[in-house]
């Protein structure tokens, strides 16, 4: 048989003619992919070609592509399949139950077909993400689908590094209503001794200190313990028990002594514990070995045990001080009590004004919704607000009018909302005639007499 001539040799089974035609074909394939990159069968269709004509370096780019926007795609994955050199059926789709043909050990590598180079098999421990292997194939090939920001710190061998979110506060006490008999102990135990330093350094003052404030839920507490950071110009960094507690023994101690590092790092600071009767209950009742240890780790970093608590302001806040360690609050620790009751006239009109000021509203009596708002909290005042808002919309929409908001709105939310923080006075009210042990809850007595509850 005559060689065919230079003109006539075969080139992967085609003619140059052919070779010259499909070349082409790619080219004006390539141009639509890249018009109408999300169009998948048209990206396959391009794949396949490119694989037929030995360009399976783009091949598998354009499938690694299709896999990234679609990875069920069982066509995409048979494609990768012969692009890997790996024969279709050999391994299972991710996630479906299969049973092994004849010849074929379950788990074993498939063998590769002639001629082509063996890719790896599937990793078996990650089942679930069909990409996984074609991304460890084809890293320098098809770019990875997820990569670190440029700001974001590289992972610490054994652990991510823990960040805290330690703020600036903005808030001022000038933008809490009322609450005057709070702001006054406030300004005696933090906000008077930090603006006098000369008078701090004659009476012997010392920045450290710590204070629990207690009351109703819903009363502003969390929003206070912002504003006397804000008023400081400290640092505010708020713990709460989800930020603590771990499942592994001792990492709950370290998660707890790494957040009062960070208040002393960042000192002048106010760290404040919400809840925290959840971290400091009290040991008689508490039955886990694991949360004794905590809540004695509480204590050690309270006293500075562990570091020094210099211009480290500690607030806590708690629904229930009745439950809360007496050694929390012995002299050095949360020493002092602040009650955070429900909001006083003045500051129910500042926080209803508030609530109301981006609200279409027309001819409100905020008098007789202050009069008739009492032992409501500031949530509560927040919710009457916007049920009131639902009533006048739900209103439009059956007119097919808009409204503004009126007082019948609000007189119609008032019959609908309760104040959430009687059963709390209920409760209350027990302590303050049963457990008053000391005087503790002097301040609460006097308020429930005030109200003629006691």
């Amino acid at each position: 048989m005559v060689p065919p001539s230079r003109t006539h040799r075969s080139i992967g089974g085609h003619y140059p003619a052919l070779v010259t035609s499909a070349d082409s074909l790619i080219a004006s394939l390539t141009a639509a992919v890249d018009a109408r990159p999300d169009d998948l069968p048209l990206r396959l269709h391009l794949a396949g070609l490119l694989l037929d004509a030995g360009r399976t370096g783009e091949g598998i780019a354009h499938l690694g592509q299709a896999l990234t926007r679609d990875p069920g795609d069982t066509g995409a994955q048979a494609l990768m399949q012969r692009a890997l050199g790996t024969p279709p059926g050999a391994a299972a789709a991710p996630g479906a139950g299969t049973t092994p043909g004849a010849g074929t050990t379950p788990g074993a590598a498939a063998a590769p077909g002639a001629g082509a180079t063996p890719g790896p098999a599937v990793a078996p421990d990650s089942p679930g993400d069909p990409l996984a292997a074609y991304e460890r194939e084809l890293a320098d090939v098809v770019p990875p689908r997820f990569v670190r920001s440029g700001d974001e710190p590289e992972p610490v061998t054994g652990e991510a590094d823990r960040v805290y979110d330690v703020e600036t506060s903005t808030v001022r006490l000038a933008d809490v209503g009322g609450m005057e008999a709070v702001k006054e102990r406030l300004e005696l135990a933090f906000l008077g001794p930090l603006r006098n330093p000369e008078l701090r350094r004659m009476y012997g003052k010392s920045l450290r200190g710590g204070l629990m404030l207690y009351g109703p839920p819903g009363c502003g507490k969390t929003f206070l313990a912002r504003a006397v950071a804000g008023e400081m110009g400290a640092r505010f960094l708020s713990l709460s028990i989800v930020d603590v507690l771990d499942m592994w023994m001792g990492n709950s101690e370290r998660n707890l002594h790494e957040l009062f590092q960070a208040a002393r790092r960042n000192a002048p600071c106010v760290l404040f514990l919400d809840e925290v009767d959840a971290l400091g209950h009290k040991r008689s009742k508490v039955t886990s070995s694991s949360m004794r240890t905590v809540g004695n780790q509480l204590l050690a970093e309270l006293d500075g045990m562990e570091g020094d608590n210099e211009g480290v302001f500690v607030l806590a806040a708690t629904n229930t001080p009745w439950d809360v360690d007496p050694a929390l609050r012995r002299p050095g620790r949360l020493d002092r009590m602040v009650l955070v009751l429900p909001p006083d006239p003045e500051a129910r009109r500042a926080i209803l004004e508030y609530h109301l000021r981006d609200r279409p509203i027309a001819g409100i009596d905020l008098r007789k919704v202050v009069a008739a708002t009492e032992d409501f909290s500031g949530a509560d005042l927040a919710h009457l607000c916007e049920t009131a808002a639902e009533f006048a919309m739900a209103d439009s929409v059956r007119r097919g009018e808009v409204r503004m908001i009126g007082q019948g709105d609000l007189d119609r939310a008032l019959r609908e909302v309760r104040p959430s923080t009687r059963p709390w006075l209920a409760t209350a009210r027990n302590v303050a005639m049963f457990a008053n042990e000391g005087g503790v809850y002097d301040d609460l007595v006097a308020y429930l007499k005030r109200r003629r509850l006691l």
